[in-house]
């Protein structure tokens, strides 16, 4: 008797194996059908139910805005007036109206859902609602008073859904002493908007349905196979809530039925069987298709065995390439606990160390340059308080009351701002109210300053480092105005153009010649000595340390007659160049813009008062402030 090779064996085995198993499964295949059905049931349902409950939530929230506006003062105002104005309202009714309406519009805007309320007011004769305060038909509110939620008709094929409270409560027969009504109102468009949310990255087609009214659909149902179902539905009986299989169009449907908990509204989902049951059979399919496949793969072990070895030692051999080339993203997946397992388990320990020591000397050249923008900020040091304190001093002896508080009210600012230096970034809005409070203390001193500060809207949130533009508003005032005498003007301009943002500021001071420019330039370009101010050059240096080499400054002559100073930087996501610096400094701007002042503001209580407050220096167009 012949002996029986390896392949021979291992294909017996498996065919013995296989057996058994097709047997097994389609048994178990029978009751899992069964029990997903089942569970496909009850998950469906709960869906629904949840669904449902959050529609009845905010139906719910929204019925109860009359009682709690019932207990506002204004409005218990409004409902213990018995006198009617006549024609016109006086000024008081006048008034109390305006704070019901603006209260009217705060209520109706704390819901997502886009609804209206109206207050009908018997002694004063008019409804009123948030943006209005006209008369209404007494005949048609009593036509349309009913109790509980209801439903009427629309323009555009919507319903309107409304919800009357009464005050003081009485009989639909004895509204003559009614005093105050409340109405509630929104229209299906929030219900079509909750299917359609409902309805996302599924086959389902949800639609609502009232009885005797009708049904709202979602944006994109088949209206009519809807009307169909609901006809089918109603011939077998009343509506319930549960889950049934209904045959339309020869088609069988899984349909799932949910009434509301606050009014006789049914939210109807309806699923064809087939596609229900297609993953099952597609299941099938790859179970019976897998098992051929075991068969063919019996036939080939002898292969698969000597791939077993061939394959680790291809993988080993590619990977020793990719690291030859500097890629350290590569790595091996151990299978078993096989010689080549271990081989792979060091290999992939070896190379996650390299990366590891690259990564350590990237991060040490991050925390350098930090610290070298930590210290170039820090050295930026305004040297106008002592004159400041003087002022409010001698303002104090000629008891110019009005002159203090705004030098102490823009101080404030100025403190408040420049010694806030844990930000690495802010906005170019609150860093052109800084300047502004700069300029301001200045005017106060020398009433003959004027100056204006221009900033785009879409600009307003850009994030800059802070104390950047201060420096050059300072050099405008010490070195171009004060040097100067007579009037002086300054003109701050923010724009940007082909992904470069631009700052300028113009001064009709002293200004410079060509020749003192290019040797202020080259200083710049220099290490900071003693000689140097470190103004300009530390402002300079952010700029090329945050944005790369593209940033930096420039000096022209002025139109106003002095000097103009222009800062430039790309903006993120216009990068021209992928050096070093450009990407850190990408890197660091995306992490500033992800943690925005507008936190540390909340917990500040005077800069959350501040951020509520109009802008006093920023404006979208250039203007002389006062």
């Amino acid at each position: 008797m012949p002996k029986h090779n390896l392949f021979k064996k291992i294909a017996l085995i498996l065919f013995a194996l296989l057996v058994p198993i097709v047997a097994l499964y389609v048994l178990s295949n029978r009751i899992s059908t069964d029990v997903l059905r089942d569970e496909l049931n009850d998950s469906n349902a709960n869906r629904l139910a949840f669904f449902q409950h959050q529609a009845d939530t905010t139906i719910q929230s929204i019925a109860m805005w009359p009682n709690l506006l019932m207990h506002d003062p204004d409005i218990t105002e409004l409902r213990h007036t018995f006198e009617s104005p006549g024609p016109a309202l006086g000024l008081d009714q006048i008034m109390l109206v305006k704070r019901i309406q603006r209260k009217l519009s705060i209520q109706e805007n704390s819901s997502n859902w886009s609804s209206t309320l109206s207050i009908y007011s018997p002694v004063l004769g008019r409804v009123l609602t948030s943006s209005n305060a006209a008369p209404y038909d007494p005949d048609e509110l009593t036509r349309r008073l009913k109790p509980g939620w209801h439903v009427e008709p629309a323009e555009g094929g919507r319903y309107l859904f409304s919800l009357f409270t009464i005050s003081p409560y009485v009989t639909e027969d004895r509204l003559h002493n009614v005093n105050l009504v409340i109405e509630v109102q929104f229209d299906s468009s929030n219900l079509v908007h909750m299917l359609d949310q409902f309805k996302i990255g599924d086959r389902r087609d949800p639609f609502y349905y009232v009885p005797g009214v009708g049904a709202v659909y979602n944006s994109t149902a088949d209206n009519a196979a809807a009307d169909r179902l609901v006809e089918l539905l109603e011939e077998e009986g009343e509506l319930s809530t549960g889950s049934r299989t209904v045959t339309l169009d020869g088609q069988p449907y899984l349909v799932y039925l949910q009434k509301s908990g606050i009014a006789e509204w049914y939210l109807i989902d309806y699923i064809p069987l087939a596609e229900v049951m297609q993953p099952i059979k597609r299941t099938n399919l790859l179970f019976y298709v897998s098992v051929g496949s075991l068969l063919l793969m019996g036939c080939v072990m002898a292969y698969i065995l000597y791939a077993q070895v061939q394959s680790p030692l291809k993988q080993l051999v590619t990977s020793f390439q990719r690291l030859k080339l500097e890629d350290y993203t590569v790595r091996l997946k151990p299978r078993g606990k096989s010689e080549f397992a271990f081989v792979f388990q060091r290999f992939n320990s070896m190379v996650e160390q390299i990366q590891e020591l690259f990564n350590r000397v990237y991060l040490e050249r991050l925390r350098v340059q930090e610290a070298r923008l930590k210290q170039l900020q820090s050295q930026i040091n305004p040297h106008f308080f002592h004159n400041s304190i003087s002022f409010i001093s001698s303002m104090a002896k000629m008891k110019n009351y009005q002159a203090i508080i705004a030098m102490a009210e823009n101080l404030s600012s100025y403190f408040r701002y420049a010694t806030r230096q844990e930000r690495d970034f802010v906005t170019l809005e609150e860093e052109l109210q800084f300047v502004g409070s700069y300029l301001e203390i200045h005017k106060l001193r020398r009433s003959r300053l004027t100056f204006t500060i221009e900033l785009p809207s879409r600009l307003r949130h850009l994030h800059v480092p802070p104390l950047l533009i201060q420096p050059l508003a300072e050099n405008a005032v010490r070195h171009g105005i004060e040097a100067n005498g007579g009037e002086g003007l300054i003109r701050i301009a923010v724009g940007e153009a082909d992904g470069v943002c631009r700052v300028t500021v113009d001064d009709n001071g002293k200004g410079l010649n060509e020749e003192a420019r290019s040797h202020l330039m080259r200083r710049l370009a220099e290490p900071m000595d003693e000689r140097a101010g470190c103004g300009l050059w530390n402002v300079n240096q952010r700029l090329y340390l945050r944005y790369g080499p593209d940033a930096g400054m420039r000096m022209e002559p002025s139109p106003l007659g002095g000097l103009r100073i222009v800062l430039e930087w790309r903006l993120a996501g216009h990068a021209a160049s992928g050096t070093p610096d450009a990407v850190t400094a990408a890197a660091t701007d995306a992490a500033a813009s992800a943690e925005t002042p507008a936190a540390e503001s909340a917990a500040d209580e005077d800069a959350y008062g501040e951020a509520a407050r109009p802008i006093p220096h920023v404006h979208a167009k250039a203007r002389e402030l006062p």
